[in-house]
């Protein structure tokens, strides 16, 4: 599996602390994608099921983990390793976001086993033209469907009472910010940046 990073606690992507988990490689290179970096699936990010789940241990006992979003990348662009991850966690918490550029409908053809994992899925492709700061969703297109009925007063709550924010993690690969990012979030960093006297790299 192609695993690219692993963030806790994240707390802009679905309620709660969460950690979360960025799978590698993407077959729908929408423009304007926030991280066309884990486009192509790359050897540095190739590991598996036995180290993730010893990363997953030391995040564990860290501190309360009330929830996991799954990302990249597309998770289901690798759907034998999404299913072992989605194995390897649902003991934790039910409380499993995962983002996807296919549609449920698709998924639900090719991939209904592994939907059933799923507590709450966000589908559809990145369409920069519909970027409207929307809660949870990168564009106006995708939908945040709950497929556990048991989460959707907790996610019902979460949309009435939650915006848009962003959190910035520092990692030995620079700072990594996360959260839903308004169109054209890459021009104001790189001019903050330069004013700094820093580049974006």
């Amino acid at each position: 599996m192609y695993i690219a990073r692993i963030l806790y606690p994240v707390k802009v992507l679905g309620p709660g602390k969460r950690i979360g988990i960025w799978f590698d490689g993407c077959i729908h290179h929408c423009p304007g994608c926030s991280n066309p970096e884990l486009w192509e699936f790359r050897d540095r990010y190739k590991t598996g099921t036995g180290t993730l789940e010893r990363l997953l241990d030391r995040v564990l006992a860290s501190g309360p983990v009330e929830g996991f979003t799954l990302t990249g990348g597309d998770p289901f662009c690798q759907p034998q390793a999404l299913e072992a991850v989605l194995d390897l966690i649902r003991p934790v918490s039910g409380d499993i976001l995962v983002y996807t550029g296919f549609t449920y409908e698709y998924l639900q053809t090719h991939y209904p086993h592994i939907l059933k994992k799923i507590g709450v899925l966000i589908d559809g492709p990145y369409i920069r033209e519909q970027n409207n700061g929307s809660l949870l969703r990168g564009s106006d297109n995708q939908r945040i469907l709950v497929l556990d009925p048991a989460l959707k007063d907790r996610y019902g709550r979460y949309l009435a009472q939650a915006q848009n924010e962003i959190q910035n993690f520092t990692t030995v690969d620079g700072v990594i910010s996360v959260g839903i990012h308004r169109e054209g979030y890459e021009t104001q960093i790189d001019s903050i940046l330069r004013q700094k006297g820093l580049k974006n790299q």
